[in-house]
C-alpha cells in the first residue's frame, strides 16, 4: 500500500472510489435512487475541479497493484471561521479495504501536512448515522455541534467534531 498525493490523473480513480464506497458507507442511510444514480463520470470532473483547486490537499492510497483504494482530502470550508483552523473534508476506502489500517495511515498523512501548515485545529463533519465517526473519535475528535443537511431528498443529522490538538492524533497513530 502507497499513499501519496494526487494529481490530475488520479480524478477517474478516485471519482471511482467516491461512487464506490458512497454506495456501501451510505446503504440504508441516503435513498437507494440517489445512490443508485451516482455517476463515475460526474464524479471525475468533480475530483478534476477538487485537486486542480489549491486550498485543497488531496491524498490517494493505492494497492499493491497501483490501484487507488481510498483518498483523503482536506481544505478550509467557508463555514470555518475559527483561527488557525482547517477541515477533515473526507476520507473513503473501498469497502474490501475498510478496517485494515489504511485509513489510519491516510489519517496521518494528512495531520502531518495539516501541522506542516501551521494548523492548530481539525475539523470533521460526518453523518450521525455513519460508523466512521466511532474511528474519529477513537484518534481523539470532540462533539462540538449537529447540524440538519439534505442530500438525495433526506434530511439528516450531521455531528461536527474537531481535533484540538493535532500532535497528539500523529502520536496516537505512530
Amino acid at each position: 500500500m502507497k499513499i501519496r498525493q494526487a494529481n490530475i490523473k488520479d480524478a477517474q480513480g478516485i471519482g471511482k472510489v467516491h461512487v464506490d464506497s458512497w454506495r456501501t458507507t451510505y446503504k440504508g442511510i441516503l435513498p437507494d435512487d440517489f445512490l443508485n444514480n451516482l455517476s463515475y463520470e460526474q464524479r471525475t470532473e468533480l475530483w478534476k475541479r477538487n485537486i486542480s483547486d489549491a486550498t485543497n490537499y488531496v491524498l490517494v492510497a493505492e494497492n499493491e497493484q497501483g490501484e487507488i483504494i481510498g483518498f483523503a482530502t482536506g481544505g478550509t470550508r467557508k463555514t470555518n471561521s475559527a483561527p488557525n483552523a482547517t477541515d477533515l473534508t473526507s476520507i473513503y476506502l473501498l469497502e474490501e479495504y475498510q478496517g485494515t489500517g489504511i485509513g489510519k495511515h491516510l489519517l496521518k498523512e494528512i495531520f502531518t501536512y495539516f501541522k506542516q501548515q501551521g494548523y492548530e485545529k481539525v475539523f470533521v463533519e460526518v453523518l450521525a448515522e455513519n460508523k466512521t465517526r466511532y474511528f474519529y473519535e477513537y484518534f481523539g475528535a470532540h462533539y462540538v455541534n449537529k447540524i440538519e443537511i439534505k442530500i438525495g431528498g433526506k434530511v439528516l443529522e450531521e455531528l461536527i467534531y474537531v481535533w484540538n490538538d493535532i500532535d497528539k492524533v500523529i502520536e496516537k497513530i505512530q
